[in-house]
This record gives C-alpha cells, structure tokens and sequence, in this order.
C-alpha cells in the first residue's frame, strides 16, 4: 500500500508513519527516496501500536515487542495491575460524584461514605496486596 493509501484508511498521518518506520516500528517496501510503499499488514501493526501506546508502553518498548519480538510478560502484567488500579479509581470516583448528586448532607466533607469514596479514587484508600511473587 502506498504511504498516502495508509494514512488515509487509518488517519495516521504520512510524517507519523515515516518516523514509525524511522525508528523499525513499520517496514517500508521500498528503498530510502522512493515513494514508501508498505506491506498489507500496516493497519494491524498500526492498530498494535496504538493498543501499546494507548496501554502506557512507550515507543520503544512497544518496537521490543514487535521487532524483536521480546515480550516481557513480567512487564505485561505489572501494566494491566497499573490499569487494574486506574479503573478502581475511576469507578470509586464515578461513584463519589453519584453519591454527591444524591447525598443529603449539606457538606459533602461530612459523609462518611464520599470520604470513603474519596480515599480511593485518591488512591489513598485501601490497596490490595499484590500477587505472591509481583513485583512493584
């Protein structure tokens, strides 16, 4: 497919993908000064990289996993906990600003269960022990 043809089925732009196939993260079909043409299995790649970046793995790391084809799972599951944990906080505050909307209390800071809920969406409330053998 044509660098033109990519960006325009995927809405990454042409420069981005010039600087993913820089850095070994896209292979180009053609020699440097060509028009870059690119193999069928673009869009994939593109979609595993922006599942990476979008997960919290930088650049590099993510080229780790598709060019070198070394995965770290220790690395993998340390990052789904992150994610793990950042739902937990979002849910708690999902559920303070619905118990604010609904508290009777005059003062929010007085309820006892929005300072619960508050705590963790802070992630100053109660955490849980991580796995025999996690790292942290």
């Amino acid at each position: 497919m044509d660098i033109a043809d990519v960006a325009r089925r995927t809405g990454v732009p042409a420069s981005t993908l010039r600087y993913y196939a820089k850095k070994g993260l896209l292979r180009s079909l053609t020699s440097p000064g060509q028009r870059r043409q690119f193999p069928a299995d673009t869009s994939e790649r593109l979609a595993l990289i922006a599942l990476g970046q979008a997960a919290g793995f930088s650049l590099d790391e993510v080229a780790a996993m598709l060019v070198e084809q070394r995965v770290d799972r220790q690395l993998l599951l340390d990052r789904a906990a992150e994610i793990d944990q950042q739902v937990k906080r979002l849910q708690a505050m999902s559920k303070g600003l619905r118990h604010a909307a609904a508290c009777p209390e005059e003062n929010h800071l007085h309820c006892p269960k929005f300072q619960r809920l508050l705590q963790v969406s802070t992630g100053r409330g109660k955490r849980n022990k991580p796995a025999a053998g996690a790292r942290r």
